[in-house]
């Protein structure tokens, strides 16, 4: 009997042992920039959706999209959650990431990424984003989502981008002291620098991006290795960060009937939360006004996956080999929106 149970108990710390060795094979790390776009990864995280699915997610801050997607794309991290890039089509054009759901876009109606004027080329006229042309424009990198934002302008607008003339400064700091200091005309940057600025007298908002070029700005990717070999956890991943999306649009998308957006209750709930993620450590009010679109559900524009590589290609910034259908996996979240007919 004895030699029973101890036979017994060995089987049952044996599987114990099972139990514990996959928990441990379900620990990713997620990485993002540390900013209100990335919420719906903070909110998962500190609302227990993670560890629901038996995940255990470390949450790595990067100081730039195109980091993100190398780490991504290396095995370093996970997950990725960031800007679209041209350095990041790139890589995926590779065969080494996939798109699997949305992040934030430039949606009607909600402040994200907007067009300031220097005080100086504001007193001057500069008044309206008709009016680039001949402009010294800040941006981050040749290939960046600013970029991305000015060439859309241009073809909206009917000037071409090579009218402008692009100062590559690195980051979103570097481009705000530029402004600062009268070095460029223009920079295009996200709502709480860009209120910071106008607020100090250092700049003007001459407009939104969401008013001249709604589009798909952030998303969700994985490496092509990590969907082959660790399906299941990418479904778990995304079923929790999807209701980080919910509690977000819940929170911070809400409009009343005249179409105001609202904040209440909801939002200042998550604030505790965006205080211990976002950098540098923001107040209420500039979460507010950081709070950009993210689809409720994950949902990714996907024609407009389609136009950006098509437009970094025609830049000579992708690789011409480079198909946006092959770096897209459209399985794991449902009802994708815009789908191309090819």
């Amino acid at each position: 009997m004895f030699v029973r149970i101890c036979a017994v108990a060995a089987a049952a710390l044996a599987a114990l042992g099972l139990t514990a060795a996959a928990q441990a094979a379900d620990k990713i790390a997620v990485g993002s920039l540390p900013f209100v776009s990335a919420s719906p990864v903070f909110i998962a995280k500190e609302r227990g959706y993670f560890a629901a699915e038996g995940l255990e997610v470390e949450v790595k801050a990067f100081q730039a999209a195109q980091a993100v997607a190398v780490a991504t794309a290396s095995g370093d991290i996970d997950v990725g959650v960031g800007g679209l890039t041209a350095g990041f089509y790139n890589l995926a054009g590779k065969g080494a990431l996939k798109i699997v759901a949305a992040q934030s876009r430039e949606e009607p109606g909600y402040d994200f990424v907007a067009y300031v004027a220097s005080m100086k080329a504001y007193e001057a006229g500069f008044r309206s984003v008709a009016q680039f042309p001949g402009k010294t424009v800040g941006i981050t990198t040749i290939g960046s989502t600013f970029h991305y934002n000015l060439g859309k302008l241009a073809d909206k607008r009917g000037f071409k981008l090579d009218q402008l003339t692009l100062k590559p400064l690195q980051s979103v700091p570097n481009m705000s002291a530029a402004l600062t200091g009268n070095q460029v005309d223009a920079i295009l940057t996200v709502a709480p620098a860009a209120l910071k600025l106008q607020q100090e007298g250092a700049g003007k908002i001459i407009g939104w991006v969401w008013q001249e070029t709604p589009w798909q700005l952030g998303a969700v990717f994985v490496g092509t290795r990590m969907v082959a070999e660790r399906r299941p956890v990418v479904e778990k991943f995304l079923r929790a960060y999807v209701k980080g999306c919910a509690d977000y649009a819940d929170a911070f998308l809400q409009k009343d009937a005249s179409g105001k957006r609202v904040f209440g209750a909801k939002a200042e709930a998550l604030y505790p939360i965006m205080k211990k993620y976002v950098q540098p450590e923001p107040t209420p009010q500039q979460v507010i006004a950081g709070a950009n679109f993210i689809d409720p559900q994950g949902r990714l524009l996907v024609k407009d996956i389609y136009d950006q590589v098509a437009w970094y290609q025609a830049q000579g910034l992708v690789d011409k080999s480079v198909s946006a259908k092959a770096l897209l996996d459209l399985s794991f979240i449902k009802g994708h929106l815009d789908l191309p007919n090819n």
